[in-house]
């Protein structure tokens, strides 16, 4: 696997974190670690791991069609 596969990962997480943590939760008394704040960071783990598994997926997928 090369660095660009990861490329649309990181464009989905660091405006997640950025936007979640720097702004909407702070701002609206969610800020530190409590059940949301563990929730969210939660949801984008396991966005990751998906987002992972789907591309290993699809590249075994391609080895074997050619």
């Amino acid at each position: 696997m090369n660095k660009r596969i990861f490329t649309p990962l990181i464009g989905f997480l660091v405006p997640n974190i950025s936007i979640g943590y720097g702004f909407v939760l702070p701002r609206n008394g969610f800020g530190g670690i409590n059940e949301l704040s563990i929730g969210f960071a939660t949801t984008l783990l396991f966005a990751s791991i998906t987002y992972f598994i789907g591309v290993r997926q699809s590249l075994q997928d391609r080895e074997k069609q050619c």
